[in-house]
Parts: structure tokens; C-alpha cells; sequence
């Protein structure tokens, strides 16, 4: 992996601490254990594991108690046939999982330890399958109802859409699901989050969708509202909606990874066929969307495609993003569908006002700078259209968009003395004041992104903190300038040497006591480049990294031993 260096750098804040669970009883669930019409109450004292296709029929209630996991098994231990393993709660049944940010509730792989952050990692994806949440709000499908997507159509209990707008299909708080996305069939896999037809009288808040093969969380038609939402390292899109969602959201960040295959931070689409109403048409305040780098290229995905994007209106989906950062993407900033073939796309929703961006910042982008670069509309094709373009600009511009560094904390000249850092905007920078007020039902904040402003080391932690896997699997410490030797517990880091290394660095280390260690080279984003792990004897050793492939930039070296970390600040210059 790599990072892109001209960005304003920080990295995401993480603890070590994790949600565990110790000796729990391994409670295995086939779709043969949950039945319509029962409640079924799943506690923190035992370890749920799905055993293939698990259906919470309508009628039934379960409860989650905080601090539960769950664990999904993959293709080849699953015994009841299917693929892979997920959760799927049918029309009709509600789920209640209530986490709280000291108690997650975990969706995870069957052999993750969720205590351990180095057993498992942002590339592993596709481990079991996810979460998928089935309502009878509205949808944009003849017939109003469809089967949802990654599942057999023939079984019934996977349809969802109806009338009920105000449908209740339960509450997800301090919910992380991780490692899921597994491929049922050649381009059929489960998305970490679906949500089909459920309704606003559904909640969702504080969600987490970390390392997915397929998207986060995709909507299919429905109206809820999901607010603190995040969504890493996913194989394909962030957050993606289709089939009228009509719903919203407030406090949504994404973050891609360089090099490995994924998608676009925000995937919209509208109806199927595209006049088939209702259209979607969201609210999104607050959100902040970090790609791959704009430097950077991806192996696959649609940020490997000739036009990559951090965000695509297509079909006839609108929507509108409000008070919002847009950093460090590959390609352009926002693209809208004007199609040769239909007078019902997402270019007629922005003339007709059902389509907008408000008052965003948008900044490091490798199609260039300027409004002419960065919001173009495509035709169905994916080829720019001029003419639309300079309108879909001239509306970007128009509507107070800001084409400048928002400055998020970060490891620079202004934090020379350490302490976390974190995707938050700086408390003294330009976009930690006066952003516009906000509508009804949404929070009126003076900042733009997602998360509340703070100085470098201040106390005021982001919302990921504590419950996340972004929190579990990164670093929270405090940070050398790269010079001299750092100690905990009589283990000893050296900065490593040279620095600036261009070829090899070698980084000198000591042990007191045999311990293994591991050492692991991250861009500033907390994002893993390099990683080798050994055991070692007590006394002085050396490790010699290779960085001969890493770009030009500012990384981490952590050494992890025996519940120790050390970090020192590396410079690759070639």
C-alpha cells in the first residue's frame, strides 16, 4: 500500500483496549433456531455463530445485549448448505441491538479475536457475509416489493418493500460489523449493511461497517434515518443507495485504502427502471469522505477505472450533501449521469433542484483543482459531457462549495510534540467555524465533516473512539519527532536509520526479555504498509525494512511486544 504525501496527514485515532470476549460459551445459530412470532434474547456471556443463512422470521423480536459477538462462519465450514453466513431480519421482525461505545455490539469473522488488532486486518474481507435488514416501507420497484440483493430470489422470506413509510424494524446502536462482504457468485456479494425498504420509524445510530468485500451499507428504497456512520477499506462503494431511499443521515466518514480494489465513497442510484417512483432524494449533512490519495491508484474496482470519482449520481437518484469534506481522492470530485437515452436521470434532478451540494469543502484531487475539474456531468458511458459539465460546475460553484484545505489534525509543524491524532477538523482551522445552520431534524453545527473540532492532543475525542474496529485495529499514542529513542516497560525503540531513508532503514530496537514483536509501518493515515513479525531473544536487535517501494512521505514505525507500543516518525525521500 501507499499514501498520497502533499495532503494535509493525519491518522485515525485508535485504542488497543477492544471489545473481547473471555470465555464465553460458542452458541452455534442455524436458520432452524429462530422461528416466527418468539423473542430470542442473545447475551454478552455467549458466542453467537451464524451457520449459514439465518433468518429472524416476521413476528420475532431479538434482543442483543451490549458487548455481544456475533460471528458468521465462511464457505467452507458453513454446514447447512449455503454459501456463507449472515443475519437477515425478514419483514415483520425487529432486532434490537443496543451497544453502547464501551460495549459494542461486534458482527465479525468466526476465528476473529476481537481483543487481538493484529490477527486480523483491513485486507481481510469476504470472512462471512453481514447484516441485512428487510422493511415494508416504500420502494421504487414495479410492484412495490423485490427480493433483496445476494439472496436466492425464490425465497420469500427475503422480500421486502410495502406501504408503511413509518415502518419499524428495530434499533442498531454501537453496532460494528467486520471482515463480511463474502461472494455468493460471480459478482453477487452481501453488502456489510443492507438495509431494504426499512422505514423512519427504524433506528440507527452509531454504525460501523469496517473491511468489506462488497459496499458498506447499501439502501434499497426505504426511509430511515442513519446517523454516525462509518464505513473503511471496503472492496467496493461506501455508502450506496438505490430504489428511492428517501431517508438521511448526519456524521458519515469513509476512508478508502491505496492499492487494493474499491469503489466510490458514495454510490447513488435511483429507481428501477429509471421512471419508476418514488425517486431517491436523502439529506446528508456532515459527512467526511477520504480517499485512496490523489496520487495514488487502485487494482481494481471503480477507483481503478479511467474516471474515478468520490461520489456518482446516476439513473435518476438526487440528494443532497450539506457541510461536508471531500479529501485526497484519485480522480474527480462528484459526477452526475446526463444520459443520451432518458430525460429521467440525475442531471434533470440537479436542474430541478432535487439534486445539490451546499457549502462542502473539497480539496487534493487528482483530476486537478478547479470547479471545471472536479464536478462534470457523464453520460451513461461514463464520458464527460461538456456542455453539462460547465452547468453541473457553475452549480457546484453557486452554491457557497469551497475548493481549499479544510485542515484536519494532523502530523505537521503544528503538533511537532506529539499526541493522537485524528480525522477531525483542527479547532483553529477553516472549516471548524461557521457553517451554515442546518434544517430541521438534523443538528445545527458551526463545523463542517463529521466529527466535532479539537486541537491535536485535547481531550475531545471523536465519536469513533472505543467501540470501532478503525479504533481497534489502529494507534493512540504519543509520537516522537524521529530523532532519539522512545522506552515503555524496558522496551527500546531507536528512530530508524537513515532518516530520511530512500532505500533501506534500519530500525534498532531492544528487548528485556524474549518477546515477539511485531513492527509495522503505517501512513498517516493508519493505514498498514509494511509489516514483519518475530520472536526475539533479550538484548539489542535490528530489523532492515525495505521502503524502496513506498512514495515520497511521512510513516509511522510501531513496535508492538509483549502489550508495549513504541512509535517513531520515518521520512521516505527518494
Amino acid at each position: 500500500m501507499s499514501m498520497n504525501p502533499t495532503v494535509t496527514l493525519f491518522l485515525l485515532a485508535l485504542l488497543l483496549s477492544g471489545a473481547g470476549v473471555m470465555a464465553q460459551d460458542r452458541i452455534v445459530i442455524t436458520d432452524n433456531d429462530l422461528v416466527g412470532g418468539e423473542t430470542y434474547n442473545w447475551t454478552s456471556n455467549n458466542d453467537y455463530v451464524l451457520d449459514g443463512l439465518v433468518f429472524l422470521e416476521a413476528g420475532a423480536t431479538l434482543n442483543i445485549e451490549a458487548g455481544t459477538v456475533i460471528r458468521g462462519l465462511g464457505g467452507p465450514d458453513v454446514t447447512t448448505g449455503d454459501n456463507t453466513s449472515a443475519l437477515i431480519i425478514s419483514q415483520g421482525a425487529q432486532i434490537f441491538a443496543r451497544g453502547t461505545a464501551e460495549q459494542p455490539i461486534i458482527f465479525t469473522a468466526s476465528d476473529d479475536d476481537v481483543t487481538d488488532p493484529f490477527d486480523y486486518d483491513i485486507i481481510d474481507r469476504g470472512e462471512w457475509g453481514g447484516l441485512i435488514i428487510l422493511g415494508s416501507a416504500t420502494i421504487a420497484r414495479p410492484g412495490g416489493s423485490d427480493g433483496i440483493e445476494g439472496i436466492d430470489a425464490a425465497e420469500s422470506r427475503a422480500r421486502f418493500g410495502g406501504t408503511n413509510d413509518a415502518d419499524n424494524s428495530g434499533v442498531l446502536n454501537y453496532v460494528s460489523i467486520r471482515h463480511g462482504g463474502a461472494q455468493l457468485s460471480t459478482d453477487n456479494e452481501i453488502n456489510g449493511l443492507t438495509l431494504g425498504g426499512v422505514g423512519s420509524g427504524t433506528e440507527i445510530d452509531y454504525i460501523e461497517v469496517f473491511a468489506n468485500l462488497d459496499d458498506g451499507i447499501e439502501w434499497f428504497g426505504g426511509t430511515v434515518q442513519v446517523n454516525h456512520a462509518a464505513v473503511s477499506f471496503c472492496g467496493d462503494d461506501g455508502f450506496d443507495y438505490d430504489f428511492g431511499w428517501r431517508g438521511g443521515g448526519q456524521y458519515w466518514f469513509a476512508l478508502q485504502g491505496p492499492g487494493d480494489p474499491t469503489g466510490r465513497s458514495g454510490e447513488h442510484d435511483g429507481a428501477s427502471p429509471d421512471e419508476q417512483q418514488p425517486f431517491s432524494r436523502p439529506t446528508i449533512y456532515n459527512a467526511t469522505y477520504i480517499g485512496i490519495g490523489a496520487e495514488q491508484t487502485a487494482s481494481g474496482g471503480d477507483a481503478g477505472r479511467s474516471l474515478p470519482l468520490s461520489v456518482l449520481f446516476r439513473d435518476n437518484a438526487g440528494g443532497y450533501y450539506y457541510n461536508s469534506v471531500f479529501v485526497d481522492f484519485n480522480g474527480a470530485a462528484v459526477a452526475i449521469e446526463d444520459r443520451t437515452d432518458s430525460e429521467t436521470d440525475s442531471y434533470a434532478r440537479l436542474q430541478s433542484g432535487d439534486l445539490g451540494f451546499f457549502n462542502n469543502y473539497f480539496f487534493s484531487f487528482g483530476a486537478g483543482d478547479t470547479p471545471a475539474d472536479l464536478f462534470l456531468a457523464i453520460d451513461q458511458n461514463e464520458a464527460i459531457v461538456p456542455a453539462s459539465s460547465a452547468n453541473v460546475a457553475a452549480t457546484f460553484v453557486a452554491n457557497g462549495n469551497i475548493i481549499a484545505d479544510p485542515v484536519l489534525n494532523s502530523l505537521d509543524a503544528r503538533n511537532a510534540d506529539g499526541g493522537n491524532v485524528d480525522p477531525r477538523v483542527y479547532a483553529f482551522g477553516p472549516a471548524a467555524i461557521d457553517a451554515p445552520v442546518a434544517i430541521a431534524g438534523y443538528d445545527t453545527t458551526e463545523f463542517y465533516g463529521a466529527f466535532a473540532p479539537g486541537a491535536y492532543a485535547d481531550s475531545n475525542n471523536s465519536w469513533l473512539t472505543g467501540w470501532t474496529a478503525l479504533d481497534h485495529y489502529m494507534v493512540t499514542g504519543d509520537f516522537t519527532n524521529g530523532v532519539g529513542q522512545v522506552a515503555d516497560a524496558g522496551f527500546l525503540l531507536d528512530a530508524p536509520v537513515p532518516n530520511p531513508a530512500t532505500q533501506i532503514a534500519t530500525i534498532g530496537f531492544a528487548l528485556p526479555r524474549p518477546a515477539q514483536v511485531t513492527l509495522t509501518v503505517m501512513d498517516l493515515y493508519g493505514r498498514p504498509v509494511l509489516r514483519t513479525a518475530n520472536r526475539y531473544d533479550a538484548g539489542d536487535q535490528t530489523q532492515r525494512i525495505d521502503v524502496s517501494q513506498l512514495p515520497n512521505g511521512n510513516y509511522l514505525i510501531v513496535l508492538d511486544a509483549a502489550g508495549s507500543r513504541l512509535l517513531q516518525k520515518m521520512v521516505v525521500a527518494h
